[in-house]
């Protein structure tokens, strides 16, 4: 058995924090860590609390491997902390990080370079009669998104037929009184399109492949992300040859656009279901994609001959500030 040869960088794996993604940055920085390990650096591991500056003083890292996940470790505010103190990072810069972190903005970003996004409508607490007008325009069925949440945390599917919905009143319109606006004073209230969904691993800028989700449930939310047995996992997306280099090309349109680097993943619904115009429709970027060995990232590295631990050592050696 060759022996592994040690690194001379000490890297720090930041994970955790305290927002509603915490237990998914805990598996991603384990999984790092290990990779880490395996690999020859000396490694630390970060539990991310308010008392950062003095936690990075005492471990003292060459590099950070930010697996943090949700507000405080991918929209900008960490990235922009370890610019000022000068100590590179993995994945994606402030700009990047900001504009992938709110729906909206990458959106209209990305619709510059020709990405289509589900017709969407910006709701406001307090806006009662102006929100009713603006469901009404998008139509039933329809999903609500907090603007600056991962996971899929606080996102529904409402549909014209869901009786058990709290959210849809027989007449049709959507209940604010039942709603807590528990992810702020705006939210995402889109179309909701039926098909096939798409996620793609973009690499230093390229596409490395694209996977097909199919949840057990009526869409791909928290429970059926992280609950073993809720999802079929199809590499390669089980598409046309010609779909399949279009998600490809698009998913590069959007990592370059915003200005990602390392490694994302974008998101794609396939409206090819119940009369849909069989057009990719893009639902999310992600700057700090699941990171796990069993992740969809890794599932893609891994379909194209990239193993886990190369994907790593990847963003070991191209962290940097700024």
């Amino acid at each position: 058995m060759r022996a592994k040869m040690k690194k001379n960088k000490h890297v720090a794996v930041l994970m955790g924090g305290w927002n509603s993604e915490r237990e998914v940055s805990l598996r991603s920085g384990e999984a790092a860590f290990e990779a880490l390990i395996e690999l020859g650096y000396k490694v630390t591991k970060i539990d991310f609390s308010r008392q950062i500056f003095e936690q990075l003083r005492e471990v003292k890292p060459d590099v950070i491997f930010n697996a943090l996940h949700g507000q405080n470790g991918e929209d900008g505010r960490i990235q922009g902390l370890l610019d000022i103190l000068q100590i590179p990072y993995t994945h994606s810069g402030v700009t990047a990080s900001a504009i992938c972190m709110d729906k909206v903005l990458t959106r209209k970003i990305c619709a510059t370079v020709g990405v289509k996004s589900p017709h969407y409508e910006i709701l406001k607490k307090g806006e009662e009669g102006e929100n009713e007008k603006k469901i009404f325009a998008v139509g039933k069925p329809f999903v609500i998104k907090p603007i600056n949440e991962g996971s899929s945390v606080g996102v529904e599917v409402i549909l014209s037929d869901d009786k058990d919905s709290s959210r849809y009143a027989s007449t049709g319109k959507f209940d604010f009184a039942d709603y807590e606006w528990k992810f702020g004073d705006e939210i995402i209230v889109e179309k909701y399109l039926a098909g096939q969904e798409i996620q793609v691993a973009v690499m230093d800028g390229k596409a490395l492949g694209a996977i097909e989700v199919r949840p057990h449930g009526l869409f791909y939310d928290y429970q059926c992300k992280y609950t073993a047995g809720m999802t079929d996992y199809i590499m390669p997306a089980e598409i046309s040859a010609q779909k399949y280099a279009e998600v490809l090309d698009l998913a590069e349109k959007c990592h370059n656009v915003v200005g990602c680097r390392g490694v994302s993943r974008i998101d794609f619904i396939l409206n090819n279901k119940n009369g849909g115009d069989s057009d990719f429709y893009l639902l999310e970027s992600n700057t700090h994609p699941g990171f796990t060995a069993t992740s969809l990232v890794p599932k893609i590295a891994k379909h194209v001959g990239i193993s886990f631990e190369e994907i790593v050592e990847f963003l070991v050696k191209t962290a940097r500030c700024g």
